[in-house]
């Protein structure tokens, strides 16, 4: 599957900016929300390739959107890749336990993100 669309999920607009502005100058189609609650809707209505959420969101954390995507059989496929402010040792385990693909640290290191992504597709 060759990754083209992205779900950006961060209740921080300088953070889905920064993220939205990285992946498009790399020619990706981004989606922004605000909230997990949003992003399951926009997974819902227009699957993406690869969701990139925020781990600490009021509301619906990115944990838990990570769980309710991995555990349906209709969005199991997308890979989601969880980014944290926090230690990363902690969240990285309970991401892969929910069933991301990997956890990043901000802030993000747009080339080591662009990477990783790549490896996904």
């Amino acid at each position: 599957m060759t990754i083209q669309k992205i779900l950006v999920v961060d209740d921080s607009a300088t953070d889905r900016f920064f993220l939205t502005e990285l992946l498009e100058t790399s020619g990706y189609e981004v989606i922004g929300a605000e909230s997990g609650e949003e992003c399951l809707a926009k997974v819902a209505a227009n699957p993406p390739d690869l969701v990139l959420c925020d781990v600490v969101m009021p509301g619906l954390t990115g944990f838990q959107v990570t769980r309710t995507l991995t555990k349906d059989a209709s969005t199991a496929h997308i890979p989601v890749i969880l980014c944290t402010g926090k230690s990363q040792a902690t969240d990285l385990a309970w991401a892969m336990k929910m069933g991301a693909k990997a956890c990043v640290t901000k802030p993000v290191i747009g080339e080591s993100l662009l990477a990783l992504i790549k490896t996904l597709g």
